[in-house]
């Protein structure tokens, strides 16, 4: 019998205070995707989950696992498997990057010989390899976010937290960013936890979301199952009688609204894209163009901040 693998990470009631005042109340759910995006409102505790999962901030009720290991009972071990690109600079002054990457690599576990090597080869896989030797504080604010990223993945670990990994950069340095997070993703050697106010950061990234509102889970979803599930509403341009191909799609019992040449149909039950082909075909109507309106990440987001709260 095939063992089943644990969850990247499993929520149980985590609830953290901070002296009187809760931040984070009651989560629970268990999160699986190769990129997990974290999304909420500014105070939401995006942050302080991440902090917490890493073992700065000691739950006050409930816990949480990592990899089927539990947050506040084997610290340890947890954090040789993760990697924590954090949102504001945290460097050492007068360092440069190759021995401020090996230094978080030794305190990630590696020899020191080890770490050596792998912060090079971190450097280099980012784009820093010819600026390895400068001093980091020589650094443009695109630069220190790749070094971060470097020092995030030097020891190899099997889950990467990202902190708004693109905060302040600009178009191609933001393009470039994206395309290591996607590349460390598919590369299926470590989970990424994608946490940012960019909405299309999270959607080129991320297959699941999780969306906090004042300390709760407001929406968690896996965003292809939800685009595959919003299949039914279509847009189509018709060319030719359109009110014949109008009275056709009736009998079949769609719901329609008409706009000029354009026709929005919410399919029903059983009622496949073929059949409005058929019925084209049958009342010498072209179809122009179709298309299927799926919600964005965007809607998901503002239907969770008008909603209230979901759950996993």
């Amino acid at each position: 019998m095939a063992l089943t693998e644990p969850p990247v990470i499993d929520l149980h009631g985590l609830s953290v205070s901070f002296g009187n005042r809760p931040i984070l109340k009651n989560l629970r759910g268990d999160l699986r995707g190769k990129a997990i995006g974290l999304l909420g409102p500014n105070g939401a505790g995006k942050t302080t989950l991440i902090h917490t999962l890493l073992g700065f901030h000691a739950p006050s009720a409930g816990t949480a696992q990592i990899f089927g290991m539990d947050i506040t009972d084997q610290t340890k071990q947890i954090r040789s498997l993760i990697g924590y690109m954090p949102e504001r600079d945290s460097f050492i002054a007068k360092m440069n990057a190759v021995h401020f990457v090996r230094l978080m690599g030794e305190l990630s576990g590696l020899p020191s010989e080890a770490a050596l090597e792998r912060a090079h080869e971190a450097l280099f896989y980012v784009g820093l390899g010819e600026a390895r030797y400068r001093r980091l504080e020589t650094y443009s604010l695109g630069m220190k976010q790749l070094a971060k990223l470097a020092q995030a993945i030097v020891h190899g670990p099997r889950l990467i937290f990202l902190d708004e990994p693109t905060n302040g950069l600009d178009p191609p340095a933001r393009l470039r960013m994206i395309k290591l997070i996607r590349e460390i993703r598919d590369s299926g050697h470590a989970h990424i936890v994608l946490s940012s106010h960019l909405l299309l950061d999270v959607e080129e990234c991320c297959d699941e979301i999780l969306i906090l509102k004042d300390g709760q889970i407001a929406v968690y979803c896996n965003l292809e199952e939800e685009r595959k599930s919003n299949r039914k509403f279509l847009m189509l341009e018709t060319r030719g009688d359109q009110e014949k191909f109008i009275n056709a799609i009736q009998t079949l019992g769609c719901e329609y609204a008409v706009s000029g040449q354009r026709l929005k149909i919410v399919l029903q039950e059983g009622v496949e894209v073929r059949d409005l082909y058929r019925l084209a075909e049958e009342q010498q109507v072209q179809l122009r163009r179709l298309s299927y309106k799926r919600d964005s990440l965007e809607d998901i987001f503002l239907k969770a901040m008008e909603n209230g709260y979901g759950g996993l």
